[in-house]
């Protein structure tokens, strides 16, 4: 669990605003210190040093009582990366079908 920052303020689009440590992905889960999950990370903005996240919350009911409390980020799981195999393809030019010499006796 990463501390995210402190909620400052809901916006008009009922998104839960707050300044950040640093600039979490989108899609991050936001929890509280329980535990108790808030919503999703929708968007970062603002100066590189110290950006704004905006925060979609799962439940829009009772967002006041949120303003002021330090919310987190849950680790997400690592992606794994599928290794694609290649076919070996072969040049035409060498491939076409040609008989071998024959030796005549």
């Amino acid at each position: 669990m990463k501390r995210l920052g402190k909620v400052s303020h809901v916006s008009s689009h009922k998104m839960l605003i707050l300044k950040s440590e640093f600039a979490p992905r989108i899609g991050d889960t936001v929890v509280t210190k329980n535990l108790t999950e808030i919503g999703k990370v929708s968007d970062v903005f603002g100066p590189i040093s110290e950006p704004y996240v905006a925060i979609k919350p799962k439940d829009r009911t009772n967002l006041d009582s949120l303003i002021g409390q330090i919310l987190y980020i849950l680790p997400s799981p690592k992606k794994i990366k599928k290794v694609k195999l290649r076919r070996k393809t072969f040049d035409k030019k060498r491939t076409k079908n040609k008989m071998p010499r024959m030796r005549r006796s």
